[in-house]
């Protein structure tokens, strides 16, 4: 089984965050698919194969399958580029029907996905308190602009907002309890967000429901905090950039665009690179 390796939401040709990606003619067996996702070691892999006029995807971290991944789909839209050519590829995944773009422009590649349907509510204390906890923080850092939520798009995450970049960079926690706190609350991740200006994001993703501490890139989140922040009447202005990575030395830049209307696809975009 060939596996492509590439690095998704990179800031040209470095950083980004690296993904597996395996086109078959068939997809493989659950078993050989995980197999293959905890020997490739990153956060997700991305398997796809042909089904109709559309892509059948699913997506493995080392220790569960996920149902959508943000930077897998940017790292499969530049392998379906790289080779079958430039263009806009449908994607059949597990709950929902997506597209991703993508374009090759030398050694480097574009890429955008269009999300599965966005929706966002008001986190629970008991939840907002364990997990502020867990990653070293009390309400006190908290951004009161912008109210701890559950955010969807295509996955389940945490939304917590802090006023300041100084706290975002500290963030740690014990892998283990944070595996037992997003089990039991059905999150995929916990993402941390500051906000330098009403269109500018700094973000960390806690993913220990993946067995991995920390994502330097997370599309499906971007995507989730997007939505929210459009549920919220956050002037956005129809697009946010999301900065992710830094503090793990691999900085990656994404992008957000998405309409008013409430609960449609979020458009993320980013670059992409082959990695040796």
């Amino acid at each position: 089984m060939q596996v492509l390796k590439l690095a998704a939401f990179s800031d040209g040709p470095t950083g980004g965050n690296p993904a597996g990606v395996v086109i078959a003619d068939v997809l493989p067996s659950d078993t050989e698919m995980q197999r293959t996702a905890a020997l490739v070691g990153f956060s997700e892999t991305a398997f796809a194969a042909p089904l109709g006029k559309a892509w059948r995807v699913r997506y493995f971290s080392p220790e569960t399958e996920v149902p959508f991944c943000g930077h897998a789909t940017i790292a499969l839209g530049a392998a379906l580029a790289q080779q079958h050519g430039d263009g806009v590829y449908p994607l059949t995944l597990n709950h929902a029907q997506i597209t991703v773009e993508g374009q090759r422009a030398g050694t480097l590649f574009s890429a955008a996905l269009q999300s599965p349907p966005t929706r966002s509510q008001p986190a629970p204390a008991e939840l907002v308190a364990e997990a502020l906890a867990l990653l070293g923080y009390t309400a006190h850092d908290l951004d009161p602009r912008i109210p701890p939520a559950l955010a969807h798009a295509g996955a389940d995450h945490l939304v917590l907002a802090l006023k300041t970049r100084s706290a975002l960079a500290t963030m740690h926690y014990d892998l283990a309890a944070g595996r037992s706190l997003m089990l039991r609350a059905g999150l995929v991740t916990i993402l941390l967000a500051f906000a330098e200006s009403a269109q500018r994001f700094h973000t960390r993703n806690a993913f220990a429901s993946g067995g991995v501490l920390e994502d330097p890139a997370t599309g499906a989140a971007t995507a989730a905090l997007a939505g929210y922040l459009r549920d919220l009447d956050w002037p956005h202005g129809g697009a946010i950039d999301v900065v992710q990575g830094e503090d793990m030395g691999m900085r990656s830049l994404l992008q957000a665009e998405f309409s008013n209307q409430p609960g449609s696809s979020i458009r993320v975009s980013g670059s992409a690179r082959l990695m040796a």
